[in-house]
């Protein structure tokens, strides 16, 4: 069976090191290897060109269904709807149709995507119990593998796959799907250390993770709970994982994987942009968000970011409670640089 071990560039990381060594997959470098998580409904075009800007090693599309990516692309070809302007772009697929997910990830990558992504983790339960499989595929080792093969097969890029420790307690079975990676010639794996049942709840298990790690050759990625260069390290340290990856705490801080990267290299503190550099990254973001989804939707989909934005800042509660109700881009605009550099002379003169 065909397997991209031979591409792999893993050097050995020095035991004195914070940051592991950057990571070769295929024809592609993860540099650093502090990675963006997908996260669907966030990790959007416009967030993931900032995380980039910032230093991110490397992002990952939102999820896609490989059924609605094809039935967009026979509407109006979805990748060249818009302009690839991600280098690399990494396209994440889900589905439970082997053919079918063969298909997408052959048309993604003859659009220019320069891996494919497989989604065996999303634990969200129209994804479980819907055609996009997500963590349920860890149910059915044999249909896992399956997918595997056969997106494998269809395409020349590196393939990765992204999944969770088990279902649950009771079926802890991350390890034996490595290994069924590892024959199906998967190049990257990554794991998020809960299993589904958990949802994003209780704590990370390193241990579950560095039993995936050893249980397979393929470079390993460890996922969850990664907030800031300790606990980053600490994952790092009890999982011999290769790389970690950023989810939840870039809610509001697409500069995270990058800086929390920088850190790790230097042995420095974490460095959030200043007061001045955030202002004009979050009115940069808002006029992307716009530019992208259009300025009715795009002030829609911008509340999040904002509320993310603007939270545990002095007057954050009554600042959102004011703009959520703003339907004017101009208006919108100009509150949120207004709000962002009061809070900045509110936390000097603290």
């Amino acid at each position: 069976m065909h397997c991209f071990l031979d591409d792999i560039r893993n050097p050995v990381m020095p035991d004195s090191a914070a940051l592991p060594p950057a990571l070769g997959v295929g024809p592609l470098t993860l540099d650093p290897p502090v990675l963006l998580a997908p996260m669907s409904g966030i990790t959007d075009r416009p967030f993931r060109a900032l995380a980039r800007e910032y230093g991110a090693g490397i992002t990952v599309s939102e999820m896609i269904a490989g059924a609605e990516l094809m039935h967009a692309h026979r509407r109006h070809n979805w990748l060249r709807a818009a302009p690839l302007d991600e280098a690399p772009l990494i396209v994440q697929l889900a589905g439970r149709d082997p053919a079918l997910m063969a298909e997408a990830a052959r048309f993604a990558a003859d659009q220019g995507a320069a891996m494919i992504d497989l989604n065996m983790g999303c634990p969200a339960k129209k994804v479980v119990n819907g055609a996009s499989g997500g963590a349920a595929l860890m149910r059915d080792e044999t249909l896992a593998g399956d997918i595997m093969a056969r997106v494998v097969a269809a395409v020349t890029v590196p393939v990765s796959m992204k999944m969770r420790l088990g279902w649950d307690r009771d079926s802890l079975n991350a390890p034996r799907l490595a290994a069924i990676a590892e024959e199906e010639g998967i190049s990257l794996l990554t794991v998020h250390g809960r299993t589904r049942d958990q949802f994003y709840g209780g704590t990370v298990d390193p241990e579950g993770i560095a039993a995936v790690k050893a249980a397979t050759r393929l470079p390993l990625i460890a996922n969850g709970d990664v907030t800031d260069p300790a606990s980053a390290r600490r994952l790092l340290a009890a999982t011999g994982a290769d790389g970690v990856m950023v989810g939840r705490a870039c809610q509001g801080a697409p500069w995270l994987p990058g800086r929390l990267a920088e850190a790790l290299r230097r042995g420095t503190p974490l460095r959030p942009p200043a007061a001045a550099e955030e202002t004009a990254l979050v009115v940069r973001h808002f006029d992307a968000l716009l530019g992208h989804y259009g300025t009715e939707n795009g002030l829609k989909v911008a509340r999040k970011h904002i509320g993310w934005y603007t939270r545990g800042k002095p007057g954050g509660a009554v600042f959102r409670a004011a703009y959520f109700a703003i339907e004017d881009a101009a208006r919108a605009r100009a509150a949120i640089a207004d709000f962002l550099a009061r809070a900045a002379e509110a936390g000097m003169a603290a």
